[in-house]
């Protein structure tokens, strides 16, 4: 795929789009077969393709310029104040395209100074847009330095909404420390409405501001629907989703399975939305909770029959394989971001045995994946 931005070398993001689509799925399969190497069982699927262009649903905008002419994109790598503009990218679909102008125009009429880096001053340091592919729906964040510029942006805001009618869920996020550090721990809500609904295989996904959510809805549908097939070929009694983030695995487990789904997430926002899912599928039988996974399973007995697993990408952590290697849990289903901590932690999983894989390309362009693994218990 062709890209002016990276064809004029100010931006680098996307490190394989001059690699031909299929060239770079064959790569990242063999780099996912070498990981894993070792386990000689284990049965590779073909590897779910995504559209090369268009298919982010989310941009994370640094902002630079100036209030009166906002530069939406990259810092330029110069001298960390300079930017270029992103707002052409292909990646991005229509909605948050078309979103772009109308967000510098209310930047401009609220006066936003944009976050000088090396000075350390102005307000206003990203704008973060999410989209759902479904409806085109927006979700809009400003990642400010404080609070001082929130009258105006509430004073402005009726007019940006009259602007972008889909625009649903605004909010401003406050990020006082001078690092590159994304957002910080503070989230005003800005609008009544703070939940975009994301549809994927008619589950709806509900994502919040902080929530993590992938990049990709049309592959991680395919993943959420690959991982609901495999459980339904193993028909467990019960099932754990750890890491489970708005409820994606644990909400289509529960569509195949009769017995009771457990879905643990640090987050409490991202449990929050995946228990509204749950209530609006009527499934009484899944049971979210807000805890750390460590915390959730130390000392437990009652381990169901399947676990489904979802990293960060340092992986499961000794403590958490070992617990389930120890476990009762006769299946593992563990979708992972990043093959070498997969392999450390398949390494330590004793008594299972990988038996299948298949990889996603949640990010094309670049050397990272998603992949699952259905992971079996041997028989003694």
């Amino acid at each position: 795929m062709s890209c002016a931005y990276f064809n004029a070398g100010v931006c680098r993001s996307c490190t394989r789009i001059e690699q031909p689509y299929a060239d770079q799925l064959a790569a990242k399969q063999a780099r996912c077969a070498t990981a894993l190497a070792e386990f000689s069982r284990i049965e590779w699927r073909p590897p779910v393709a995504s559209a090369e262009r268009a298919f982010r649903n989310k941009a994370k905008m640094v902002v630079t310029g100036s209030a009166h002419a906002p530069v939406l994109g990259i810092l330029d790598g110069t001298d960390g104040v300079g930017g270029v503009d992103l707002t052409g990218c292909p990646l991005y679909p229509p909605a948050i395209g078309q979103a772009f102008a109308p967000i510098k125009d209310f930047i401009v009429a609220a006066r936003l100074s944009p976050y000088d880096i090396r000075r350390r001053r102005g307000e206003l340091k990203h704008v973060l847009l999410t989209a759902s592919d479904q409806d085109g729906h927006l979700m809009l964040r400003f990642v400010l330095r404080s609070t001082a510029c929130l009258p105006a942006i509430r004073a402005e805001l009726p007019r940006l909404l009259a602007a972008l009618p889909n625009l649903t869920v605004v909010s401003a996020n406050i990020q006082p420390i001078h690092q590159a550090i994304i957002e910080g721990p503070e989230e005003i809500p800005l609008t009544e409405e703070q939940t975009l609904t994301m549809v994927l295989n008619d589950i709806p996904l509900r994502v919040r501001p902080r929530s993590f959510f992938q990049t990709n809805s049309v592959v991680a549908a395919r993943l959420y629907a690959t991982a609901r097939d495999w459980i339904a070929e193993m028909a467990p009694s019960g099932l754990w989703d750890l890491f489970c983030g708005v409820g994606g695995f644990a909400l289509h487990a529960a569509e195949v399975i009769d017995g009771p789904v457990a879905g643990i997430e640090v987050s409490a926002e991202a449990i929050a939305s995946a228990e509204a899912s749950a209530r609006q599928l009527g499934y009484a039988q899944v049971d979210f909770r807000a805890l750390d996974a460590d915390e959730f399973v130390r000392g437990r007995t009652d381990v169901p029959p399947l676990v489904v697993v979802n990293p960060p990408r340092r992986g499961l952590g000794p403590e958490l394989c070992d617990f389930l290697a120890d476990s009762s849990a006769q299946g593992l289903i563990y979708s992972s971001c990043n093959p070498d901590s997969l392999a450390r932690d398949l390494r330590r999983l004793s008594g299972f045995v990988p038996e299948r894989a298949q990889m996603f390309d949640i990010f094309p362009h670049t050397d990272h994946c998603e992949v699952l693994v259905l992971l079996v218990r041997q028989a003694d």
